[in-house]
Protein backbone atom coordinates (compact mmCIF):
# COMPACT_ATOMS: atom_id res chain seq x y z
CA UNK A 1 0.00 0.00 0.00
CA UNK A 2 1.28 3.46 -0.93
CA UNK A 3 0.28 7.10 -0.55
CA UNK A 4 1.34 8.58 -3.89
CA UNK A 5 3.98 10.76 -2.24
CA UNK A 6 7.13 10.12 -4.27
CA UNK A 7 10.29 9.75 -2.17
CA UNK A 8 12.70 10.49 -4.98
CA UNK A 9 13.49 9.88 -8.62
CA UNK A 10 15.72 6.86 -9.09
CA UNK A 11 17.87 6.31 -12.18
CA UNK A 12 17.36 3.32 -14.44
CA UNK A 13 20.81 1.76 -14.76
CA UNK A 14 20.12 -1.39 -16.79
CA UNK A 15 17.38 -3.31 -18.58
CA UNK A 16 17.60 -7.06 -19.08
CA UNK A 17 15.05 -9.10 -21.00
CA UNK A 18 14.20 -12.53 -19.67
CA UNK A 19 11.60 -14.18 -21.89
CA UNK A 20 8.57 -11.89 -21.87
CA UNK A 21 9.70 -10.29 -18.58
CA UNK A 22 12.15 -7.47 -18.08
CA UNK A 23 14.50 -6.92 -15.14
CA UNK A 24 14.98 -3.26 -14.25
CA UNK A 25 18.07 -2.26 -12.27
CA UNK A 26 17.92 1.12 -10.55
CA UNK A 27 20.00 3.31 -8.29
CA UNK A 28 18.69 5.65 -5.59
CA UNK A 29 19.76 7.09 -2.24
CA UNK A 30 18.08 4.42 -0.09
CA UNK A 31 19.44 1.24 -1.73
CA UNK A 32 21.27 0.32 1.50
CA UNK A 33 17.95 0.30 3.38
CA UNK A 34 16.24 -2.12 0.98
CA UNK A 35 15.84 -5.85 1.43
CA UNK A 36 15.01 -8.69 -0.92
CA UNK A 37 11.22 -9.20 -1.30
CA UNK A 38 10.45 -5.57 -0.41
CA UNK A 39 7.74 -3.72 -2.36
CA UNK A 40 8.52 -0.41 -4.09
CA UNK A 41 6.31 1.62 -6.43
CA UNK A 42 8.01 2.48 -9.75
CA UNK A 43 6.07 5.16 -11.64
CA UNK A 44 3.16 3.87 -9.57
CA UNK A 45 3.74 0.17 -10.28
CA UNK A 46 4.34 -2.03 -7.23
CA UNK A 47 7.35 -4.28 -7.92
CA UNK A 48 9.37 -6.61 -5.69
CA UNK A 49 13.10 -6.31 -5.06
CA UNK A 50 14.65 -9.55 -6.35
CA UNK A 51 18.35 -8.74 -5.95
CA UNK A 52 20.61 -5.89 -4.91
CA UNK A 53 24.20 -4.69 -4.77
CA UNK A 54 25.75 -1.93 -2.70
CA UNK A 55 24.60 0.72 -5.16
CA UNK A 56 21.67 -0.78 -7.13
CA UNK A 57 18.63 -3.02 -6.82
CA UNK A 58 16.68 -5.04 -9.37
CA UNK A 59 12.96 -5.68 -9.86
CA UNK A 60 11.09 -7.80 -12.40
CA UNK A 61 8.15 -6.65 -14.51
CA UNK A 62 6.05 -9.41 -16.07
CA UNK A 63 4.08 -9.19 -19.32
CA UNK A 64 0.81 -8.23 -17.58
CA UNK A 65 2.58 -5.27 -15.97
CA UNK A 66 4.22 -4.25 -19.24
CA UNK A 67 0.86 -4.39 -21.05
CA UNK A 68 -0.80 -2.02 -18.55
CA UNK A 69 2.02 0.42 -17.81
CA UNK A 70 4.77 2.53 -19.35
CA UNK A 71 7.60 0.46 -17.86
CA UNK A 72 8.29 -1.22 -21.19
CA UNK A 73 8.97 2.21 -22.71
CA UNK A 74 11.70 3.11 -20.23
CA UNK A 75 15.29 3.58 -21.37
CA UNK A 76 18.57 3.42 -19.46
CA UNK A 77 19.15 6.78 -17.81
CA UNK A 78 15.45 7.57 -17.36
CA UNK A 79 14.21 9.02 -14.07
CA UNK A 80 11.69 6.75 -12.30
CA UNK A 81 9.40 7.91 -9.49
CA UNK A 82 10.03 5.75 -6.41
CA UNK A 83 8.00 5.24 -3.24
CA UNK A 84 8.45 2.63 -0.56
CA UNK A 85 5.31 1.18 1.04
CA UNK A 86 3.55 3.12 3.79
CA UNK A 87 4.41 2.63 7.44
CA UNK A 88 1.52 1.69 9.70
CA UNK A 89 0.75 4.58 12.04
CA UNK A 90 2.09 7.28 9.73
CA UNK A 91 0.21 10.16 8.19
CA UNK A 92 -1.55 9.54 4.88
CA UNK A 93 -0.36 12.65 3.04
CA UNK A 94 -1.63 11.62 -0.41
CA UNK A 95 -4.43 9.09 -0.85
CA UNK A 96 -4.77 5.31 -0.73
CA UNK A 97 -2.71 3.94 -3.65
CA UNK A 98 -2.37 0.22 -4.31
CA UNK A 99 0.45 0.30 -6.82
CA UNK A 100 -1.76 -1.56 -9.31
CA UNK A 101 -1.72 0.50 -12.50
CA UNK A 102 -5.01 0.37 -14.39
CA UNK A 103 -3.89 1.72 -17.77
CA UNK A 104 -1.76 4.32 -19.48
CA UNK A 105 -2.62 7.81 -20.68
CA UNK A 106 -0.97 10.29 -23.04
CA UNK A 107 -0.13 13.89 -22.29
CA UNK A 108 -2.05 15.94 -24.86
CA UNK A 109 -1.50 19.46 -23.51
CA UNK A 110 0.97 21.25 -21.25
CA UNK A 111 0.71 24.83 -20.09
CA UNK A 112 3.25 26.60 -17.91
CA UNK A 113 1.89 29.38 -15.75
CA UNK A 114 3.69 31.76 -13.41
CA UNK A 115 4.69 29.21 -10.75
CA UNK A 116 2.72 26.12 -11.78
CA UNK A 117 1.99 23.76 -14.66
CA UNK A 118 -1.23 22.34 -16.11
CA UNK A 119 -1.00 18.87 -17.65
CA UNK A 120 -3.88 17.37 -19.62
CA UNK A 121 -3.96 13.60 -20.07
CA UNK A 122 -6.16 11.56 -22.40
CA UNK A 123 -6.84 7.86 -21.97
CA UNK A 124 -8.72 5.16 -23.87
CA UNK A 125 -12.33 5.08 -22.75
CA UNK A 126 -13.88 1.74 -21.81
CA UNK A 127 -17.47 2.44 -20.80
CA UNK A 128 -17.85 -0.87 -18.98
CA UNK A 129 -14.75 -0.15 -16.90
CA UNK A 130 -15.94 3.43 -16.30
CA UNK A 131 -19.14 2.02 -14.80
CA UNK A 132 -16.88 0.10 -12.40
CA UNK A 133 -15.15 3.27 -11.22
CA UNK A 134 -12.28 3.50 -13.71
CA UNK A 135 -12.80 7.21 -14.29
CA UNK A 136 -12.00 10.61 -12.83
CA UNK A 137 -14.23 13.10 -11.03
CA UNK A 138 -13.79 16.80 -10.27
CA UNK A 139 -11.61 17.30 -7.19
CA UNK A 140 -11.16 13.53 -6.92
CA UNK A 141 -7.86 11.71 -6.56
CA UNK A 142 -5.82 10.22 -9.39
CA UNK A 143 -2.36 8.67 -9.43
CA UNK A 144 -0.16 9.65 -12.37
CA UNK A 145 3.23 7.88 -12.58
CA UNK A 146 2.85 7.15 -8.88
CA UNK A 147 2.11 10.77 -7.90
CA UNK A 148 -1.06 11.43 -5.89
CA UNK A 149 -2.88 14.34 -7.56
CA UNK A 150 -6.21 16.15 -7.50
CA UNK A 151 -8.25 16.29 -10.70
CA UNK A 152 -9.15 19.88 -11.59
CA UNK A 153 -10.94 19.22 -14.90
CA UNK A 154 -12.62 15.88 -15.60
CA UNK A 155 -13.93 14.98 -19.05
CA UNK A 156 -15.25 11.75 -20.52
CA UNK A 157 -11.81 10.38 -21.39
CA UNK A 158 -9.41 13.07 -20.25
CA UNK A 159 -8.52 15.11 -17.19
CA UNK A 160 -6.26 17.96 -16.16
CA UNK A 161 -4.04 18.34 -13.10
CA UNK A 162 -2.14 21.31 -11.70
CA UNK A 163 1.46 20.72 -10.61
CA UNK A 164 3.28 22.83 -8.03
CA UNK A 165 7.00 23.60 -8.45
CA UNK A 166 8.11 21.11 -5.78
CA UNK A 167 6.32 18.20 -7.49
CA UNK A 168 7.56 19.31 -10.91
CA UNK A 169 11.18 19.51 -9.77
CA UNK A 170 11.28 16.39 -7.57
CA UNK A 171 9.44 13.85 -9.74
CA UNK A 172 9.66 12.85 -13.37
CA UNK A 173 6.86 15.30 -14.18
CA UNK A 174 9.75 17.54 -15.23
CA UNK A 175 10.36 15.11 -18.12
CA UNK A 176 6.73 14.79 -19.26
CA UNK A 177 5.99 16.46 -22.58
CA UNK A 178 3.09 16.41 -25.02
CA UNK A 179 3.05 12.82 -26.32
CA UNK A 180 4.58 11.28 -23.17
CA UNK A 181 2.90 8.11 -21.88
CA UNK A 182 2.13 7.92 -18.16
CA UNK A 183 0.67 5.35 -15.78
CA UNK A 184 -2.78 5.82 -14.22
CA UNK A 185 -4.29 4.30 -11.12
CA UNK A 186 -7.87 5.39 -10.54
CA UNK A 187 -9.10 5.96 -6.99
CA UNK A 188 -9.83 2.67 -5.19
CA UNK A 189 -12.63 4.29 -3.17
CA UNK A 190 -14.47 5.16 -6.38
CA UNK A 191 -14.07 1.58 -7.60
CA UNK A 192 -15.60 0.14 -4.42
CA UNK A 193 -18.51 2.61 -4.45
CA UNK A 194 -19.25 1.82 -8.10
CA UNK A 195 -19.18 -1.91 -7.39
CA UNK A 196 -21.49 -1.55 -4.40
CA UNK A 197 -23.93 0.54 -6.40
CA UNK A 198 -24.00 -2.07 -9.17
CA UNK A 199 -24.78 -4.84 -6.65
CA UNK A 200 -27.53 -2.82 -4.97
CA UNK A 201 -29.41 -2.00 -8.17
Amino acid sequence: MFSGIVEECGRLEAIERNGTNIDLTLSCSFVSELSIDQSIAHNGVCLTVVRKTESTYTVTAIQETLDRSNLGLLKVGDAVNLERSMLIGGRLDGHIVQGHVDQTAKCVDLKQLDGSWYYTFEYELDREMARKGYMTVEKGSITVNGVSLTVCDSELQSFRVAIIPYTHDNTNFRDIKVGSVVNLEFDIVGKYLSKMQAYLQ
